[in-house]
């Protein structure tokens, strides 16, 4: 089977390249070559392995008598889970591994039945729309870049497989230490693991990048994030209308849209595991990046210490760039209060709110998920 075709879109590399005045197209951290037949073919099949996750509907209700759609409502969710799910690639398939729709890849469906729209899947819409209620979104509303990743960072805490961590950076403040100390301590016990271990790291960090329009003096560094090799892209889009974008080309993004109403595949229906074509998108979109929301959160996966170590070198030349996307220090500043870590807490009782890394703002009790982000 092959993927669906959301578009008709019959670009090929020369309309491309006309379109967007570039002869090079980057996909989460790979380059590719528009002159070349044979890479932009390779573009293509890079693309449609993304796992792709659209607005579904006929699923069983959430929590019992909510919604049976997202349609309208569970975009930025979707988003979150394409995110995730490309984490999820990395960390147990690698950024070389290609979707061949022939061929059961019994890993990747393990992947996939972690979000499929099903209370008991541990990434599925039931779960983020219920434990958003625990960053004080209702089940049907719809949820911000920040809020989505905050869900999600509670959620992976349960998933034993992947063993992840997923840390959201708080004040548009990176601090080195605490990751440090994030990615070497046991979720469920909050001690110290052995300090040859390292958890693989999914790093979102929520900016806000101009007032009611993108701020274009921020296209440089963003770019340079897109062509980082542990990108994951960024999650976006306006009230009711996000975006998952994974590349550029030129001054346009490349992305996967969901606003496209597909049927639920049923939890016990046996032909998704020969037949997951739905999973994905034949075709990409392309935005303007003047058309881009400046609320976004920008994700990045390290499956070691090395890779974070790469990454932060990366970080620390983003700062020739004026203005910069967000600070990078070494070490926690002396007047914030002391990283808080609260494993036990979060699996014991998911409706609780984020424990987070708690921040001055949160100390005072005047912090909200959807406005957190700072100005730049």
């Amino acid at each position: 089977m092959k993927p669906i075709k959301k578009l008709m879109d019959k670009r090929n590399a020369k309309d491309l390249s006309k379109e967007t005045n570039s002869t090079e197209v980057y996909l989460l951290g790979r380059r590719y070559n528009l002159n070349s037949d044979h890479e932009f073919r390779e573009y293509l099949l890079d693309f449609q392995g993304r796992f792709f996750f659209p607005y579904r509907r006929n699923f069983s209700p959430i929590g019992g008598t909510g919604p049976t759609t997202d349609a309208g409502w569970g975009c930025m969710l979707r988003c979150g889970q394409m995110m995730l799910a490309e984490a999820m690639v990395c960390r147990h398939l690698g950024r070389s591994w290609r979707w061949n729709s022939d061929v059961v890849d019994f890993t990747c469906q393990r992947i996939l039945g972690q979000f499929l729209d099903k209370k008991d899947a541990c990434y599925s819409l039931h779960q983020i729309a219920q434990c958003g209620v625990s960053e004080g979104k209702e089940i049907g509303q719809w949820f911000g870049p920040n809020t989505v990743a905050h869900v999600l960072k509670k959620l992976v805490s349960f998933d034993t497989w992947s063993n992840m961590v997923l840390h959201v950076v708080m004040d548009n403040l990176l601090i080195i230490d605490d990751v440090d100390v994030i990615c070497r301590t046991d979720i469920i016990s909050g001690e110290p693991i052995r300090s040859s271990q390292w958890k693989p790291l999914v790093l979102v960090i929520p900016l806000r990048l101009g007032l009611s329009e993108l701020n274009l003096s921020y296209l440089a560094p963003l770019k340079s994030c897109l062509r980082m090799a542990q990108t994951l892209g960024l999650m976006g889009g306006k009230v009711n209308h996000a975006h998952y974008f994974i590349g550029y080309c030129g001054d346009h993004l490349v992305f996967l849209d969901p606003h496209v109403t597909l049927d639920s595949v049923l939890a016990d229906d046996e032909s998704l595991w020969t037949d997951d074509s739905t999973f994905h998108c034949d075709a990409p979109d392309y935005m303007p990046f003047s058309k881009l929301d400046p609320s976004v959160g920008i994700a990045f996966y390290c499956h070691n210490e090395g890779e974070w170590r790469d990454l932060c070198s990366q970080f620390h030349r983003l700062s020739v760039y004026s203005p910069c996307l967000f600070e990078i220090v070494q070490h926690r500043p002396t007047h914030f209060p002391p990283l808080h870590l609260n494993y036990g807490a979060a699996l014991a009782n998911p409706t609780l709110p984020s424990p987070d890394y708690y921040c001055l703002e949160e100390a005072s009790n005047n912090f909200d998920t959807d406005d957190e982000f700072v100005l730049l």
